[in-house]
């Protein structure tokens, strides 16, 4: 008896140590999912491994982002709908995504606010106005954590867009937003909406003429494919910033909250940097590919929407003189050359 007590025990210890001798890795991160639209290819993706590096690494391992690209877990409303319910963690959209849950952040995508990067990264980062909106977040279930970057929205159209003229009819896909639909509606175009994924099957299909989109998206999604006219409108400037959910914030320790955002902003400096950096060597590549690359003059797309600030007017009151008061000081600090 005392023989086969002194074997279970050994065996026991044996297990024990073999338990503990395991590497630190190996016991089981928490996994936070991280869902977006944009194809593998495009920078969002190469934003989003980065974070899950980062925070791996500034967590000691104790988180593991996982990374779905091309709306595997959602599309981009649905992925904010997600955040709010703790379905998944982390996402990356537009911020007029944003404005069904937070209706004045429509006026982010009011038209020909900014000039360029550096005007739309100042705006951003130092409009109290839109740190005010972003700070309602947290009570609608999700958390700004840092503003990344997809560029000025751009046209691809079947046919070329020289003024507002040709818009005139023709269907032109974009995403859910009041804002959106206005300044599109004002060009002439007729909007229709659609996932991000179905876009370039919708045009080839004929179900639509073009679609508007940052660069870098119209590059990684091919869209120059099936609609050749590339046109530089640059009508909104439309970063993309990272949420996280209010629920997964909450069962992180202060440690690890400040670990995430660390890791937010630190990669939002590099999708910042990349984006612009990547805009001439894209439309290249695309021009290379058959695209044909129009700047157009812009004064009569300008004209054309200036009474969606009348209606933004009507609507949000004080907010857009506010925001816009934000913007104007911000081209003033830094006028375009």
């Amino acid at each position: 008896m005392k023989r086969r007590t002194f074997f279970a025990r050994s065996l026991l210890t044996a297990s024990l140590a073999a338990l503990f001798a395991l590497p630190l890795s190996a016991s089981a991160a928490t996994v936070l999912k991280f869902s977006h639209t944009d194809q593998p290819g495009g920078a969002r993706q190469k934003a989003a491994e980065m974070f899950a590096q980062k925070v791996a690494e500034y967590t000691q391992g104790r988180y593991e982002v996982k990374v779905y690209p091309a709306g595997q877990l959602a599309n981009d409303p649905k992925a904010v709908e997600q955040l709010q319910l703790g379905g998944i963690d982390f996402t990356v959209s537009s911020t007029g995504t944003y404005a069904t849950h937070l209706p004045t952040l429509n006026l982010s995508l009011l038209p020909y606010l900014v000039e360029n990067y550096e005007q739309g990264w100042k705006l951003y980062d130092d409009s109290k106005w839109l740190q005010a909106q972003f700070a309602k977040a947290p009570a609608k279930g999700f958390r700004f954590l840092a503003t990344w970057e997809a560029g000025f929205r751009d046209m691809t159209t079947k046919d070329p867009l020289a003024s507002p003229a040709d818009a005139d009819g023709k269907k032109l896909r974009s995403f859910p937003n009041e804002m959106m639909r206005w300044t599109l509606e004002a060009i002439g175009f007729n909007v229709v909406i659609l996932p991000l994924p179905e876009v370039y099957l919708a045009i080839q299909q004929g179900a639509v003429s073009g679609q508007e989109n940052p660069i870098d998206t119209i590059f990684a999604n091919k869209f120059y494919e099936v609609a050749p006219n590339v046109t530089l409108t640059h009508h909104v400037y439309s970063p993309i910033p990272l949420t996280m959910s209010e629920k997964t914030w909450a069962k992180l320790s202060a440690a690890d909250q400040a670990a995430v955002v660390k890791a937010g902003a630190e990669t939002a400096t590099w999708i910042r940097n990349e984006i612009r950096s990547n805009d001439d060597r894209q439309l290249a590549e695309m021009q290379s590919k058959g695209a044909k690359i129009a700047r157009p003059n812009l004064g009569a797309f300008r004209d054309a929407v200036k009474p969606v600030y009348a209606k933004a007017r009507e609507k949000y009151g004080a907010d857009v003189d506010a925001f816009i008061a934000d913007a104007d000081a911000v081209r003033k600090a830094l006028p375009a050359k």
